[in-house]
């Protein structure tokens, strides 16, 4: 029988500099948010302040909405360009070895220490050792129900990890697609949706139907920064079907504004139903399902919104001829960009580590909250320095190219 041949080596795409600076906004602003979740009334996060406030939640609930979403739409644009260039065997070792291994790295040697920090402080007569309780955060099960999430237990977790698990899951299922899909009728349909979306206004919101179906209907799931863990299929597939075809690109750049005010309009018609209804993730009441829909309509409308006003900003400026000497921002930007995996890696863990001493003081919540982000902040940027990027081992342990 014959096989298809790998694709030679393509051109590498040209480099999106607003893209990255999406991924380093949302992985820097996630010790924003998880420190918040510290103060948070009515969120089980692992450590929590005596005092907490309602307010955080409905500040946090904006970047809910767009942040995570965002991210997966940029790795499903990344995972097109990758798959044109590698080839479906190429890209899944490399998806293995840049995903793979730092979320098996991580879960083992880092995930305990939140897990054991939350019963330490929930407990004040806890004692056990962090060596007597790693064996109980090691005592697993396989609950196939509930994959990607295939292994379960009392204590153990992936976490914040839950990302690049999805990730991971996500990519791989792209490989036999990208294989056996009959790629002459892709194109063409591709190309129709393509010319469509161009030609007629406002069919770029029409997959905010499906979010709001699934957000409405599969309801939301706390553990996954609220959204339904499918939902983030569709942001990344649809980040794959975008970078196929420039004319997609060039309607978000048009849209970009409508898709904003929209945005904001559905995020803010949700905002009540969050509030009033008891459990507003998962009862089926109309108040809650409504309120669910227009979430996920507003996702989709600012996923497509934010990319779109940057790309627009960034048309709008002169090329930059390529510079022998880089300036002092240039090299900043270039070394967070490299840092956005290993930094999303290690900030929980040491967010709540941090958060388990500050939240025995006796301050009030602002005072805390600024003191616990700019002490997670430096040790989660020098963990990166001093402990991942400096040596190959290291590097490859986080996903980070040698």
């Amino acid at each position: 029988m014959a096989t298809r041949t790998e694709p030679a080596q393509a051109p590498l795409p040209e480099r999106r500099p607003e893209l990255d600076a999406i991924r380093m906004l949302v992985v820097i602003g996630l010790v924003f948010f998880h420190s918040a979740l510290v103060f948070a009334a009515g969120d089980d996060f692992y450590v929590k302040n005596a005092e907490t406030t309602e307010a955080i939640m409905i500040i946090a609930g904006f970047g809910v909405v767009w942040a995570m979403p965002l991210l997966f739409l940029i790795s499903g644009l990344g995972a097109w360009h990758s798959l044109q260039r590698r080839g479906a065997g190429g890209f899944a070792g490399e998806r293995l070895l840049r995903l793979g291994v730092p979320l098996v790295f991580a879960t083992l040697a880092l995930n305990p220490l939140p897990q054991w920090l939350r019963l330490r402080s929930a407990d004040a007569g806890y004692h056990e050792s962090y060596l007597g309780f790693l064996p109980r955060f090691y005592d697993v099960h396989l609950e196939p129900e509930e994959f990607p999430f295939l292994v379960q237990g009392e204590h153990f977790e992936t976490g914040h990890l839950w990302f690049v698990v999805l990730l991971l899951a996500f990519s791989l299922m792209l490989v036999p697609f990208h294989r056996w899909l009959p790629r002459e009728r892709v194109r063409r349909i591709a190309d129709r949706v393509a010319e469509a979306t161009l030609r007629r206004r406002g069919v770029v919101f029409l997959p905010a139907l499906a979010f709001a179906a699934i957000c409405a209907f599969a309801r939301l799931e706390e553990d996954y920064a609220g959204w339904h863990r499918w939902s983030y299929l569709l942001f990344f597939v649809a980040g794959f079907a975008l970078a196929g075809d420039d004319r997609f690109r060039a309607v978000m750049r048009r849209d970009a504004g409508t898709a904003a005010w929209l945005g904001a309009l559905l995020f803010t018609a949700a905002g009540p139903g969050f509030a009033l209804a008891d459990e507003p993730f998962t009862e089926m009441t109309a108040l809650a399902t409504a309120s669910r829909a227009l979430f996920g309509a507003a996702g989709w409308c600012l996923v497509v919104a934010i990319p779109g006003l940057l790309d627009r900003r960034r048309l709008g400026q002169p090329r930059a001829t390529p510079n022998p000497h880089p300036t002092t921002r240039q090299r900043l930007y270039g070394y967070l960009a490299a840092a956005v995996l290993p930094l999303y890696v290690l900030h929980q863990p040491i967010v709540v580590a941090v958060a388990y001493f500050v939240t025995g003081w006796s301050a009030p919540i602002l005072v805390e909250y600024a003191v616990l982000v700019v002490i997670a902040l430096i040790l989660t940027l020098t963990a990166y320095e001093l402990l991942v990027r400096r040596t190959r081992a290291t590097r490859f342990l986080f996903g980070m190219r040698p």
